[in-house]
């Protein structure tokens, strides 16, 4: 199965640009190379640009504590498990605290940098980061990967609090919604959302099948085109059955 997720706000457009980032970051940072390790260098600078938003943290407060509340209602269900509950009460409060004690706009300490902020600056030219454009950088990469990793492992440390309450966010978002099993006739299914607001969509398909689903949706409608793609061919409309399952998830 493959699983597609579409955004339905810019907030969680966002929250999804910055968890795929960090993928990304996590990956390469792992690596042995300094040619990828220029790459997770690059994904950070990446993340400063996506994270650049003034409110992104007090977002992520906000909704933290807001998820905190929801969760304290269920500790007089009694059909939820109590030691399951305080785990996640524990990690929410947890992450929360974590980043409201974070200081300075998101990032800063790299933007203090100034040997980073060169690196930053030629990272934007296609090519601009040889070793003749930034000898002390070419001279970085020379080192051990153990050196390497722990510099960059030093420089994302201070974003770590924010990295750590969006996946909270979106886990609990995920968790939210409930996946219904669906055929679109003729590679086209249509659904009205009746105003409700949601935040996102998750929809999983069988890989196999070729199916490529288009997702345009608002408060009123959701609408999900398939297409299939042969080689280089430009995509065009699956004619067949598609069967899949569509979660809608929401705070």
């Amino acid at each position: 199965m493959i699983v597609y997720e579409y955004p339905f706000n810019e907030r969680i457009r966002t929250l999804l640009r910055l968890e795929d980032l960090y993928e990304k970051f996590v990956f390469f940072l792992h690596q042995e190379s300094p040619h990828q390790h220029h790459i997770a260098l690059a994904t950070i600078f990446e993340m400063l640009e996506v994270a650049g938003r003034a409110d992104l943290k007090s977002d992520l407060l906000q909704e933290l504590e807001r998820q905190k509340q929801i969760l304290l209602a269920y500790q007089s269900n009694p059909n939820v498990e109590p030691e399951m509950l305080n785990a996640i009460l524990a990690e929410v409060d947890q992450a929360s605290s974590a980043l409201a004690a974070a200081q300075g706009k998101t990032g800063q300490n790299i933007r203090d940098n100034e040997w980073l902020m060169s690196i930053r600056g030629r990272t934007i030219i296609p090519g601009g980061a040889c070793e003749f454009d930034l000898p002390a950088y070419y001279a970085w990469q020379q080192h051990p990967f153990e050196r390497r990793f722990q510099d960059i492992s030093n420089w994302f440390a201070p974003l770590i609090p924010l990295f750590d309450a969006i996946a909270i966010v979106m886990r609990l978002l995920r968790e939210s919604g409930h996946a219904v099993k669906i055929n679109a006739e003729g590679g086209s299914y249509q659904q009205m959302l009746q105003g409700k607001v949601y935040q996102m969509l998750r929809l999983s398909l069988d890989m196999e099948l070729g199916a490529i689903p288009e997702i345009s949706a608002n408060k009123y409608m959701l609408w999900v085109r398939f297409t299939q793609q042969d080689g280089d061919e430009k995509p065009r409309s699956f004619e067949g059955e598609v069967p899949f399952e569509l979660a809608l998830c929401g705070f």
